[in-house]
């Protein structure tokens, strides 16, 4: 798989309360990858751009909630993945120390 590839297979991390929380006590971290993203290509691209050794990876679909009202409609499908980094590595998304 070519290097520009991984690069678009995360979208964005999700930091949240409780994704920090998820963090911090079983060294998970989530992602918004594409919908077309497997488990082996969010691996690589996990440790090629953070530089770090994945255990495991769990991917989550989730469905786009129905809005009412005025302007009725659906919200994208979008794709979660779930990264178990192993013990003693750690993320820092804000660059704080």
């Amino acid at each position: 798989m070519r290097d520009d590839r991984l690069y678009q297979v995360l979208i964005a991390p999700r930091i949240t309360e409780k994704t920090t929380d998820i963090a911090e006590k079983h060294g998970q971290y989530v992602f918004r990858v594409q919908e077309s993203a497997t488990k082996p290509m969010i691996k690589k691209a996990v440790e090629k751009i953070f530089s770090v050794n994945v255990m495991s990876v769990q991917v989550l679909n989730v469905r786009g909630k129905m809005k009412y009202g005025k302007h009725p409609g659906k919200r994208p499908n979008w794709k979660k993945a779930f990264v178990r980094l192993q013990s003693g590595q750690e993320i820092d998304f804000l660059g704080v120390k």
